[in-house]
């Protein structure tokens, strides 16, 4: 991985300046790659996971690939941040949509902390970066026990875990995550758990082929711009913002794939017709029994 490789990265961010190891500069570069580089499981459920490995993602995005979901998010989030000069470390991430499993310790999320950025308001410097929630927040928030507003929505930090983090230097061991009001999950329990190399890669073969893998039904392809929130998750295509909602489904296969292309901003020149045929079949039947269900 060489300088060809950032400026490959930050040519696809739409960045034509090495953008600086400030606040402002991690704030510039996490809006531009939520909005620009989206959140996506189409090789999922195409049968060919694509590797989680930092070398195997910046090869996809220098080829103008998919990236991915969210260990390749952050993955590659983690690598351009430390190669401009951020103080970058890793946590074991829950993500949780359910109470029932909240406190599951199950690894489905790497979470990522920028260290060394003290504002009067976050004295400790300590900043969450996420470029792999999909539906998640436009730039990184602050590591302090509050609610914060980014772009009129609202995410809350909880569990006593403060700025401080206890005089930690790369910041706070653990803590919980309100989602935004209305989101797909409802939060995330962060800790210390095991979240080396091979624990991730554990996580990615289940994820990626487990029968019982929710990212295995339904294509999903997500991205942010500022207020924001696009999602396109099976036939339905859906924006909201802070004071607003709509969706549609997508009825027919022109809309549904100049959607992913146009609106999500999805990579698909690697696909063969033949894949987009399967897809389409399989996305059309889903949508149907979902519907038949009473759309649960």
């Amino acid at each position: 991985m060489t300088a060809s490789d950032l400026d490959a990265y930050l040519h696809r961010l739409g960045l034509t300046d090495r953008p600086q190891a400030t606040l402002a500069g991690l704030r510039e570069v996490h809006r531009a790659h939520v909005a620009r580089i989206p959140y996506d499981n189409l090789s999922i459920m195409l049968g060919r996971p694509d590797p989680v490995d930092a070398e195997a993602c910046l090869a996809r995005i220098r080829s103008g690939g998919r990236l991915g979901y969210c260990l390749h998010q952050n993955a590659a989030l983690e690598w351009l941040l430390t190669e401009l000069g951020f103080s970058v470390s890793r946590r074991h991430g829950h993500v949780w949509a359910r109470p029932e499993t909240q406190l599951d310790p199950f690894l489905n999320h790497v979470v990522l902390v920028v260290s060394g950025l003290p504002t009067s308001a976050n004295p400790g410097g300590h900043w969450w970066p996420d470029a792999g929630l999909g539906e998640g927040f436009a730039e990184p928030l602050p590591l302090v026990r509050d609610d914060h507003d980014v772009d009129g929505w609202s995410y809350g930090i909880g569990a006593g875990y403060g700025a401080q983090a206890a005089g930690r230097p790369t910041g706070p061991a653990a803590w919980t995550y309100r989602h935004l009001p209305g989101g797909v999950i409802q939060g995330i329990v962060v800790t210390s758990r095991d979240h080396g190399p091979a624990a991730v890669a554990a996580t990615h073969r289940q994820l990626s082929l487990g029968e019982d893998s929710s990212f295995r039904r339904i294509v999903v392809a997500q991205r942010i711009e500022g207020p924001r929130l696009l999602a396109l998750r099976g036939c339905v295509l859906q924006e909201m913002t802070p004071t607003s909602r709509e969706q549609r489904d997508l009825t027919t296969y022109d809309e549904w794939r100049g959607a992913l292309v146009d609106e999500l901003l999805v990579p698909v020149h690697d696909m063969t017709d033949a894949e987009w045929e399967s897809l389409w079949e399989r996305t059309t039947t889903a949508h149907r029994a979902w519907d038949e269900a009473g759309r649960p």
